[in-house]
């Protein structure tokens, strides 16, 4: 299970966007995140009239390593671990992600 997914709200921990907060756009791979408005890049676009493409210098969000990001805590205001346990007996037991300071429930939009 993974700790953070997409559409998670995270803070930046390390790097030049230190302190900032986004939600998780996607995955990348198993070690990095796309972040909207962190770790943005200028990117030289040559146009392309067969696709309707402008050109130009293009701003685009790239992947943070996991390790750079923690999940933000709604409760606490900081950034927050994450842990997994599970909830539940028998048959309706599932994991869960949990915030290790107070250990409460992440709250979980794609269910479980």
């Amino acid at each position: 299970m993974e700790k953070i997914r997409k559409g998670d709200e995270v803070i930046v921990i390390s790097g030049s966007d230190k302190g900032k907060r986004g939600s998780v756009l996607r995955r990348v791979d198993a070690d990095h995140v796309l972040v909207d408005g962190i770790n943005r890049a200028k990117k030289h676009v040559k146009p392309n009239p067969m696709r309707g493409d402008a050109g130009g210098i293009v701003e685009r969000d790239m992947p943070v390593h996991i390790s750079n990001v923690a999940l933000y805590n709604p409760q606490t205001q900081k950034a927050d671990r994450v842990g997994i346990k599970v909830v539940g007996e028998g048959e309706q037991a599932r994991k869960a992600r949990f915030f290790k300071s107070n250990g409460e429930l992440v709250d979980t939009k794609q269910g479980a």
